[in-house]
C-alpha cells in the first residue's frame, strides 16, 4: 500500500506541476505587465510599491486551464482607504481591457495571452500587521513568510495539497465553497511536513475522543490526535504566539473559532487563517482523505465536478424522484454570484423538504452566473400544513373546508395531509407563486434541466 501511495503521488505531481515552458511564459508576461504598471505609476506620481503575490510568488502554482497571477499595489498610508481602488484604476488607465471586481475594496482583472489573468489588488503599505484595514493588507507578509519557510520538496507537497483540494471541491475560502485557502494549505503543509502526513491527520479527526494539545511545532505527531466532534478542535500555532490552546480560545473572537480547525496566522496572531472553513466542506474533504488512503488513485487529483448522471441513475434504482435545476443570477460573477446562488439553493432545499424526504442533494457553481442543483426525493407520507390564526374566523372557515385533520398549536391552525404533486410539478408551482422571492434573491431564471447520457 505504501509503495502504491507514493507511486500515485509521484504521478499526481507530474500532472499538476507546470512545466518549465509554462513557468517561463508566466514569468515573461508578468515581468512585462509589471513594467507597464511601474511606468504608469511613476508618470502619475503615485506612491505605491508593486509586488507579485499568491502562488506565483511563493513557488506553489499548480497546472490549470488558466492562471490567476496576483499583483498587489501597496499604497502609502497617506492615501485614504476609500481612494485606493480609484488610484488603482488610474494606474491601469493604460490597459485597454480590464474588468472591475467589486469587493471590500474593488480590484481589477486583466487577461493577457491565452490563459493568463492578472488580478491587480490595492492594499495599504503597513509596517505593523495590527494596522491592517483589510485582510489583503496582510498579503505582503504572507508571501514573505511562506517564501522563508517553504523550500525544496515542501513546495511540491503544497502543490499536491492544492490539487487534491481542487479536485474534491474544497479549495477556496469563498463563501460558496468555505474551504481551504492557498495560504492555509501552505501553512498546514509546513506544520505537518508533507501532504501524506497532513491528510492522515485530517482523516482521524472525529474518530475517537481524546484530549488535544495545541500543535505548535512543525511536523509534530498531530497526525495521531483524535477528537470527538463538538468536544475539541485542532489548533495549530506554528510560531507559538500563545502559551497554550486555552489561551487561544480565550483571546480570539468567537466568530473566528467556528471552523473545525484553527490555524493561527503566523504574521498576525489574532487571525484564524481557516475561519472560513465550514463543517460541511471539512467533512467532504475528510471523506476524500479517507477514500484516498484506503484506495490510492490518481482520480483523487482529477477535477470531476458533481456527477449528476450518477445521482439520477441511483435515484431511479431506488425509485426516488429526481430533478436537475439550473439557476441564473444577475449578480457579479465570482464570490458574489456564487454566494447568492448557494443561498437560493439552500432556501429551495428547505422548501422542498417541507413536502419531500430529500435523499440526496448537490450544488455546483460554474464560476460565472449559473449554478445547477440536483435533488433526489421521496414523497412524505404525511406533511404539516400551516393555516391561519385561530381567531381568524373567515380564513379558518376556508381552511377547514379544504382540510379534515386540523389542530391548534400556539394559537394557529394546522392540518395534516399528503403531498399531492410530484417534484417537477411542485417546482413549477413554487416558482409561479414565488416570483417576488426569486427577485429578492437575485435569481433571474430558474429552469428544469435535462441530462444527456
Amino acid at each position: 500500500m505504501k509503495s502504491k501511495i507514493h507511486s500515485v503521488l509521484k504521478q499526481a505531481l507530474e500532472d499538476v506541476k507546470p512545466n518549465e515552458e509554462e513557468l517561463r511564459i508566466i514569468k515573461s508576461l508578468t515581468q512585462g505587465f509589471l513594467k507597464i504598471l511601474e511606468a504608469s505609476k511613476k508618470k502619475l506620481k503615485i506612491d505605491a510599491e508593486i509586488f507579485v503575490g499568491g502562488s506565483a510568488a511563493k513557488g506553489t502554482i499548480i497546472k490549470k486551464d488558466h492562471y490567476d497571477i496576483d499583483i498587489f499595489l501597496r499604497f502609502h498610508k497617506k492615501y485614504p482607504d476609500e481612494n485606493l481602488s480609484d488610484l488603482t484604476e488610474r494606474i491601469l488607465k493604460v490597459i485597454p481591457k480590464k474588468q472591475k471586481i467589486h469587493g471590500s475594496r474593488d480590484y481589477f482583472r486583466v487577461k493577457t495571452g491565452k490563459t493568463i489573468f492578472f488580478e491587480i489588488i490595492p492594499v495599504k503599505r503597513i509596517k505593523n500587521q495590527k494596522e491592517a484595514e483589510n485582510v489583503t493588507d496582510l498579503s505582503y507578509f504572507h508571501v514573505n513568510y511562506v517564501k522563508r519557510k517553504l523550500k525544496g520538496k515542501l513546495l511540491d507537497e503544497v502543490r499536491l495539497a492544492k490539487a487534491f483540494c481542487h479536485a474534491n471541491g474544497c479549495y477556496g475560502a469563498e463563501s460558496y465553497i468555505k474551504g481551504f485557502s492557498g495560504y492555509a494549505l501552505e501553512l498546514l503543509i509546513y506544520n505537518y511536513g508533507s501532504f501524506l502526513k497532513f491528510i492522515r491527520a485530517m482523516e482521524v479527526i472525529g474518530q475517537k475522543a481524546k484530549p488535544l494539545a495545541t500543535s505548535s511545532k512543525r511536523g509534530q505527531n498531530t497526525a495521531t490526535a483524535k477528537v470527538k466532534k463538538g468536544q475539541g478542535k485542532i489548533v495549530i500555532d506554528i510560531e507559538k504566539n500563545y502559551k497554550n490552546k486555552n489561551t487561544i480560545l480565550m483571546d480570539l473572537n468567537s466568530a473566528k473559532l467556528q471552523s473545525p480547525i484553527i490555524v493561527i496566522d503566523p504574521t498576525h496572531k489574532q487571525r484564524n487563517v481557516l475561519a472560513a472553513l465550514s463543517d460541511e466542506t471539512f467533512e467532504k474533504f475528510q471523506k476524500a482523505c479517507m477514500d484516498f488512503l484506503k484506495n490510492p488513485s490518481i482520480k483523487a487529483f482529477e477535477n470531476k465536478g458533481v456527477n449528476f448522471e450518477e445521482i439520477e441513475k441511483n435515484a431511479k434504482k431506488k425509485k426516488y424522484e429526481f430533478i436537475l435545476l439550473e439557476a441564473i443570477t444577475d449578480r457579479q460573477e465570482g464570490d458574489i454570484a456564487g454566494s447568492k446562488l448557494l443561498k437560493f439553493y439552500n432556501h429551495l432545499a428547505e422548501e422542498i423538504n417541507k413536502y419531500f424526504d430529500v435523499k440526496k442533494q448537490e450544488f455546483e457553481y460554474n464560476g460565472e452566473k449559473t449554478a445547477r442543483f440536483a435533488f433526489a426525493v421521496k414523497k412524505k407520507k404525511e406533511i404539516l400544513l400551516r393555516g391561519p390564526k385561530a381567531d381568524d374566523k373567515e380564513n379558518l372557515k376556508r381552511f377547514k373546508a379544504k382540510h379534515k385533520k386540523i389542530f391548534i398549536k400556539n394559537n394557529r391552525i394546522y392540518a395534516k395531509g399528503a403531498t399531492n404533486m410530484n417534484l417537477n410539478a411542485f417546482i413549477k408551482n413554487w416558482e409561479k407563486k414565488n416570483g417576488k422571492r426569486l427577485k429578492e434573491m437575485y435569481v433571474v431564471n430558474l429552469t428544469i434541466a435535462k441530462l444527456k447520457f
